[in-house]
């Protein structure tokens, strides 16, 4: 059989699923087909039997509305049957519209916002070298590809990426650029006029040149690519759109929407698939497409080989464990805080990764350039900065990158092996947002530090000072948002992070804040609750909830109300309350308990949740100001005295 009729037969399948579906982007995986069509039967290493195993190639296809290119390739393995293509884009289908990491075997992790594969594709690259470098050569060699589209390169993440990848010179990373010039819109020359070649050898790439749709040269490229020992690979593989339609080649209109009728009618029979027949394959095809499997197998199970020898030796196995087994974030040692005086969370979150860096190897990450600031530094001096010449290291030197700093992560997570955290300003979430919310849909565990979580920053104005932030995150599903008051609850929050399956950030303060002057078993055993009585009267009349560096202030303005009887409750994470029991809510924030205020040093919004339409919110619902800390305090009514007034007139009504 001819690999040219196959990779046909192949085109007539994303036909076909995106016809019935009557939605889909045909264009792009009809240009892309024979640069996949090569990629998956002659050069990606996997197990065909075990979609999930450790030394497969790591495929990402960053361009996820081409969804239907890699259904049809997971097809030919045999991990989607034909019923699973028919099915494209319905509910509960193993094919949805875009890949999604957590429905279809052999998808590496969810794509679709354009550029974020590229970013993710860093972290699996990452992940691997470092993995080599402190278990096992043999183990970790190998690769990441990436199929990438002209609108992936048209967005900011993954050309930061890209410049970052080049630095770390990632010779085990290889992007696929389909490079068709079209986009939804129309040609690509409406809004991008780039030399590619001379921006990705800028960045320290190596650059391979092709005909996408010539085979001879798509072979030699990949070669070219694998024996690349100290740069990555761009192969910019020039393609027609819609290649193989009768009429539509080169057409925009084939970018997202199915073929008209008549042209998918003549498509197919000008492709070589039997009238009338649909989702129809050559006989013979699957088995020319798997004619290199028994190949895979015996590198698999030579792997396999290698794997069980290395776990026999007792050293190994135990370093192989810190990163494959179960974190037991109780035997991580406590870190020795002096209770008598006050400090700021960050400074907290840096005492952490310094106390836990050597007790968990599997902790790697760093900051968007903000490391004195994120209080990162003496976790790199203890492990290293991971790079070329050092892939041993752990602390990673992101850059002004947000974004592609925290779906680097994402895609560190999704390897395995390691726990991500990454690090900026809070007021720079808005940056990594994207980033987060694809993080949560994957279910990715990354540790997202936001330092300087308010407008106690200062001087450095309204710019830096996040208002919205922590409610806007708050608001984005599967995503912990933690907000601790003192050293004691950002350990035990911390340690919950490391615990969870999910991705979490955790909002520290610049300015120095109080031990809230409680047990610290009770602390750790109490904050990752959630939310928990820090003080108490008997039949309290009042409800004073508060957050982070707020708490402390709460507990000044229950000293001061001697008029009420006043509970302040901490409250460090909604979700980790919302989880708990309707007998806990009651017992933490009893019905019958109607005076509530709420404080904290952002929006307001949303925090009738818990104090009801009748309840006080104390927040700033407006930008801030250049200012010493203490100055905007003021300003901004967040003293005990001011804070007591306002209570006091409002429940006086």
């Amino acid at each position: 059989m001819q690999d040219s009729q196959l990779v046909n037969a192949f085109k007539g399948l994303v036909i076909d699923a995106i016809h019935k579906a009557n939605s889909g982007h045909p264009g792009g995986p009809m240009s892309s087909m024979d640069l996949a069509y090569l990629l998956f039967t002659e050069h990606l290493q996997f197990d065909p039997d075990d979609a999930q195993w450790l030394g497969r190639d790591r495929f990402i296809l960053s361009a996820g509305h081409m969804s239907m290119l890699q259904y049809a390739m997971l097809h030919g393995i045999g991990w989607l049957s034909s019923n699973d293509l028919k099915q494209f884009r319905q509910l509960h289908s193993k094919t949805p519209g875009h890949p999604e990491n957590h429905v279809t075997p052999g998808v590496e992790c969810t794509t679709g916002p354009l550029g974020q594969g590229c970013a993710m594709s860093l972290g699996f690259a990452t992940a691997s070298k470092h993995l080599a470098a402190v278990l096992d050569p043999e183990l970790f060699r190998y690769r990441t590809w990436v199929i990438c589209s002209d609108g992936d390169l048209q967005e900011g993440v993954a050309l930061g990426s890209a410049s970052l990848a080049g630095h770390l010179k990632l010779n085990n990373l290889i992007w696929i650029y389909d490079k068709n010039n079209v986009q939804l819109s129309g040609p690509t020359n409406l809004a991008a006029s780039d030399h590619d070649e001379a921006t990705f050898t800028g960045f320290g790439w190596n650059v391979i040149t092709i005909d996408g749709h010539d085979h001879a040269q798509i072979r030699a490229a990949y070669k070219k690519a694998e024996a690349s020992t100290d740069k990555p690979t761009i192969i910019i593989a020039h393609t027609i759109i819609g290649k193989g339609t009768v009429t539509m080649e080169n057409s925009f209109k084939t970018h997202g929407s199915p073929l008209p009728k008549d042209e998918r009618i003549h498509t197919k029979r000008s492709l070589g698939i039997p009238e009338g027949q649909e989702f129809w394959l050559p006989e013979g095809g699957i088995a020319h497409f798997q004619r290199n499997f028994a190949g895979l197998r015996q590198r698999a199970a030579a792997w396999r080989g290698r794997h069980k020898q290395k776990l026999s030796d007792s050293g190994f196995k135990q370093r192989w464990n810190q990163h494959y087994g179960e974190h037991d974030v109780a035997k991580l040692s406590a870190v020795p805080w002096k209770l008598d005086q006050e400090i700021a969370t960050r400074n907290a979150f840096g005492d952490i990764l310094k106390q836990w860096a050597t007790e968990l190897p599997a902790l790697f990450g760093g900051s968007a350039d903000l490391e004195p600031s994120n209080m990162t530094g003496a976790f790199a001096k203890i492990v290293g900065t991971f790079d070329a010449a050092h892939p041993q290291g752990r602390n990673l030197n992101f850059g002004v990158r947000e974004f592609p700093m925290s779906a680097m992560c994402n895609g560190i997570a999704l390897h395995g092996g390691l726990v991500p955290f990454d690090a900026t300003f809070l007021s720079f979430a808005d940056y990594s947002r994207p980033a987060l919310r694809l993080g949560a849909i994957q279910k990715t565990r990354v540790i997202h530090e936001f330092s300087h979580d308010s407008f106690y920053l200062g001087e450095d104005g309204p710019t830096h000072q996040p208002i919205e932030q922590v409610m806007s995150l708050r608001a984005i599903p599967d995503l912990y948002l933690l907000r601790p008051a003192d050293p004691l609850e950002t350990e035990a929050l911390m340690r919950k992070a490391i615990a969870l399956p999910l991705p979490s950030a955790i909002a520290l303060t610049r300015q120095k804040v109080p031990y809230l002057k409680l047990p610290r078993e009770e602390v750790l055993a109490k904050a990752v609750k959630g939310a928990y009585v820090v003080h108490d009267t008997a039949a309290p009349d009042l409800l004073l909830l508060a957050t982070g560096s707020e708490v402390g202030l709460a507990l000044e303005v229950a000293a001061k109300l001697t008029k009420f009887r006043v509970r302040v409750v901490s409250m460090p994470c909604w979700e980790l309350f919302s989880e708990q029991t309707a007998a806990y809510h009651e017992e933490i924030l009893p019905q019958h308990l109607r005076q509530r205020v709420s404080i904290e040093a952002g929006t307001t919004f949303g925090w009738e949740r818990y104090i009801g339409l009748d309840g006080l919110a104390i927040g700033i619902d407006h930008y801030g100001a250049s200012a010493p800390a203490e100055v905007l305090a003021e300003e901004y009514g967040f003293t005990a005295a001011k804070i007591c007034e306002r209570i006091q007139a409002h429940f006086a009504k």
